[in-house]
């Protein structure tokens, strides 16, 4: 004769997980009799704050729909500005050939290599040049000395 499949172990489990299952029904079946009134809402006030009251209509801000963007605006889009810099050779290692140039309007360093300059420079020598997108953020290419 066969031994049953079944120690009394699973069956206290089954037990256990059927118990749950009734205590969770009956749980839901309480919060639909007590909340089937008034439903829950949570509503964002103009600090981003959640709360449990709903805003002021009179406060209410409209917004066009329209001026609305998403994304990033295209480069033809973007407003056009002088793409010619001017700055101030800060370092340049003329064995390696690379150096920084320091702008003169905002102050920020951009690399510069040997093969973007036009002509020779030098640390200390002022400079025009154009920004270009690098790998590692902007370089400055088509550099002249002024």
């Amino acid at each position: 004769m066969a031994k049953s499949q079944q120690t009394f172990n699973k069956i206290e489990k089954e037990k256990k997980r059927l118990k749950k299952r009734e205590e969770k029904r009956k749980k839901k079946e309480e919060r639909k009799a007590s909340n089937s009134d008034s439903p829950e809402f949570a509503y964002v006030d103009q600090y981003g704050n959640l709360t449990d009251t709903p805003p002021d209509p009179d406060q209410k801000v409209e917004v066009d729909a329209e001026s609305i963007e998403i994304g990033v605006p295209k480069k033809e889009d973007m407003p056009e500005e002088d793409p010619q810099r001017e700055g101030k050779v800060s370092f340049f290692d003329h064995s390696k050939g690379f150096g920084f140039i320091l702008d003169t309007q905002t102050q920020e360093k951009y690399f510069v290599h040997i093969s973007g300059t036009l002509e020779d420079i030098d640390e200390n020598d002022k400079v025009s040049f154009e920004l270009e997108r690098g790998m590692k953020g902007m370089n400055a290419v088509k550099v002249k000395k002024i």
